[in-house]
This record gives C-alpha cells, sequence and structure tokens, in this order.
C-alpha cells in the first residue's frame, strides 16, 4: 500500500527547513531514516520496535519497515486558489496525496519575517484553510449543476446531487469536508474521485524553537487545541534540532536526545502519527531473506492483506497462519509456537490485528 502525505505551510513557517532536514540522511539510510528519492519527495519510514523483536529470534538478511512518502508541496500563498503564486500547480499536487502534513510555525525568531508581519499559528491555518475551501468550491459549483441535470433522468446519480450540495453547504459556511464526518465508503471514493481537498485528514506540525523541543509553549497549546476540536493530531517538532540531529553519528544522537529530555527524533512520531490519522496498521512476514512490516487499513480482512503483498495472493488466498510478536518473544521460535499449538489458521473472513506475524498459503 503506497501512502503519500503532502507537506504544505506558508512560506516562512520552517516548511522546507524542516522537509530539508529530515530528507539529509541519504539514499543509503532509506530503509531506516527519512531520505529523498525525487526532488520534491522523500520516504520516512515508521519507526516499529516490534520489527527488532522479531528478528531477535528470526535472524533474516533485511529488515524493511513500513513507510510513508512525503511530498514537499510548495506555492500555497493567500490567492492560491485564484492562482496567485504557484496556485494551479499546488492544488493539482494536493490533490493527489492521501493525507495533508500541515507545518504551523510556533516559534518567534526577528530574524525570520512572517509572511503576514507577526506569529500565529491559528491565522496561518485559516488562511491556508480558506484556500483549500475555495478551491474545492470551485470545483463542486462547477460539477454540480451538470450532475443535477443528469439525475433528472438518472436516478443513480441523485445521491452525488446530494453529497455535492452537503460538501457545497459546509465549504460556503467555511466549514472543511472533512468536519462533516463522512465515514460511508462509498461517498469517501466520490470525495476522493472528485478531488476534495478538504475531505483529507491533516496532521498538524508544530515548528518550535529549540529551547522548548517538547512543545509547551503557548502557540503550540492553541495549534493543539485547534487540532483536538476538528480530530486531527498534532506531533511538535523543531526543524533547528532536526537538522543537528542529522549531523550526528547514533551514540552522539541519543545523547543530544537525552539533554533534551526526547525520546526519539520527531521523524518517528511524525510517520506514527501519520499512520493513526490515515487509520492504518502493520502486520509482518518474517523468512530467511527478510522481516517486513506490511501497511494495511484497519478492518483489512486476510486476503485484503494478502493483496497487499501480491495481486495473486489475494486471488488464490486459501488461509493465514498467524502467530503475535508476545508469542514469539514467550516461546522464543515459530516451531516452539507450532508445536504448543499457539500457530492460528484463519479463513478469508479474519479481521487482520495490528501486529500480526502471518505466513500466506495461496494457490493461483
Amino acid at each position: 500500500m503506497s501512502l503519500e502525505i503532502g507537506i504544505v505551510g506558508l512560506p516562512n513557517v520552517g516548511k522546507s527547513t524542516l522537509f530539508n532536514a529530515l530528507t539529509a540522511g541519504g539514499a543509503e539510510a532509506q530503509n531506516y531514516a527519512f531520505c529523498t528519492i525525487e526532488p520534491n519527495v522523500g520516504v520516512v519510514a515508521v519507526a516499529d520496535e516490534r520489527l527488532d523483536v522479531i528478528q531477535g529470534y528470526i535472524k533474516t538478511q533485511k529488515v524493511i519497515p513500513a513507510s510513508v512518502r512525503i511530498v514537499d508541496i510548495a506555492g500555497l500563498v493567500a490567492g492560491a486558489s485564484k492562482g496567485e503564486g504557484l496556485g494551479n500547480k499546488f492544488l493539482g499536487h494536493i490533490r493527489q496525496v492521501d493525507a495533508i502534513l500541515h507545518v504551523c510555525r510556533c516559534f518567534e525568531d526577528a530574524d525570520v519575517v512572517h509572511v503576514s508581519g507577526e506569529v500565529d499559528p491559528i491565522r496561518d491555518i485559516e488562511t491556508i484553510d480558506t484556500e483549500l475551501m475555495l478551491a474545492d468550491l470551485q470545483v463542486l459549483e462547477k460539477m454540480v449543476e451538470k450532475i443535477r441535470k443528469q439525475a433528472t433522468h438518472d436516478k443513480a446519480l441523485q445521491p452525488d446531487v446530494k453529497l455535492m450540495d452537503t460538501c457545497i453547504e459546509a465549504l460556503s459556511d467555511s466549514r472543511p469536508i472533512r468536519s462533516l464526518g463522512i465515514e460511508e465508503a462509498a461517498e469517501k471514493e466520490k470525495l476522493r474521485q472528485w478531488g476534495m481537498i478538504t475531505a483529507k485528514r491533516v496532521l498538524y506540525l508544530a515548528n518550535v524553537d529549540e529551547s522548548d523541543p517538547k512543545g509547551e509553549g503557548e502557540l503550540v497549546q492553541r495549534v493543539r487545541t485547534h487540532a483536538e476540536a476538528e480530530g486531527s493530531g498534532v506531533v511538535v517538532v523543531s526543524s533547528k534540532i532536526e537538522s543537528e540531529l542529522q549531523e550526528l553519528d547514533e551514540d552522539e544522537r541519543a545523547e543530544m536526545l537525552g539533554e533534551m529530555g526526547l525520546e526519539e527524533p520527531a521523524l518517528n512520531a511524525v510517520a506514527r502519527e501519520a499512520y493513526r490519522v490515515l487509520g492504518l496498521q502493520s502486520y509482518f512476514t518474517a523468512g530467511e531473506k527478510e522481516v517486513r512490516a506490511w501497511t494495511v487499513r484497519v478492518g483489512a480482512t486476510a486476503p485484503e492483506a494478502a493483496g497487499v503483498i501480491h495481486t495473486d495472493f489475494e486471488r488464490g488466498f486459501i488461509r493465514a497462519e498467524i502467530y503475535s510478536v508476545a508469542d514469539l518473544e514467550e516461546l522464543k521460535s515459530e516451531q516452539a509456537i507450532r508445536s504448543k499449538g499457539r500457530l492460528r489458521t484463519e479463513g478469508r473472513d479474519y479481521v487482520m490485528q495490528d501486529g500480526d506475524v502471518v505466513h500466506f498459503l495461496f494457490n493461483v
């Protein structure tokens, strides 16, 4: 499952600095760090201690974590919905991603002038939200009359008209489509097909000064309050700290994090929170060649999970043999898990659980 998140933000909020700091690891770190694979695309691994636990008992040549693609989307300024700046290019890029990573400036710095003259993360959020809502509204208003006419002859289109009208009403009232809480699968797919930007989930990155690495300041608290009200997540990050961490070796990095009272780089939290926001989870496969984490949506069945590896696995699915990481820690080997009767055999209706270790049996 390929997952892309678009990173956005107004000028001088630290977006480019943050993206560059996170992608500074280089291609050699692709499996475990954030690295550039295209000029404006990076891949961040989803840190998961369970992979190390599995490899501790099943020796393999490689460990491959799940990953998230981060797309650096440039060009957003006030008026983007009318083509200001790189507005049209920006809107085209952001319609393609699965979710939005919104960088908010939560630090004061006299040497970095804010585009609006003063630092106010909520105003910045509202500026971007307004542009995105206007862009969605323009698309829907162009579409709805045509669909409305077609629906007079094709009753199957009436639900589309109703959904469009509901979205137009919300957008006209300055409410993003995600605030409607639409969860029905067919409606969510329609919103995706229509390219509705404000239907996408948002994860806020509160970019803080290095003197406030945990985000205890008033500006971050305002972002947290805003995010909580709309059901979004927040990750606190200091682009300065992340830049410095990239220059250190593993031991020095751990020492620096310890001195700041941090358990890990903010990068790890970004990937995990992105998973949560998008309703995703991981399962694992383990063999002689590799231990690997695979990404599936929460609620996916065993055949759907098999299809993430290869479509033939889903098409020819017979059954899945499953155990937990806890089983492996307790019994030390797959052979012991089998002999103790802890290896479960699951069929087509099995709903995958986060952290399942799986062998798929299939026939095509």
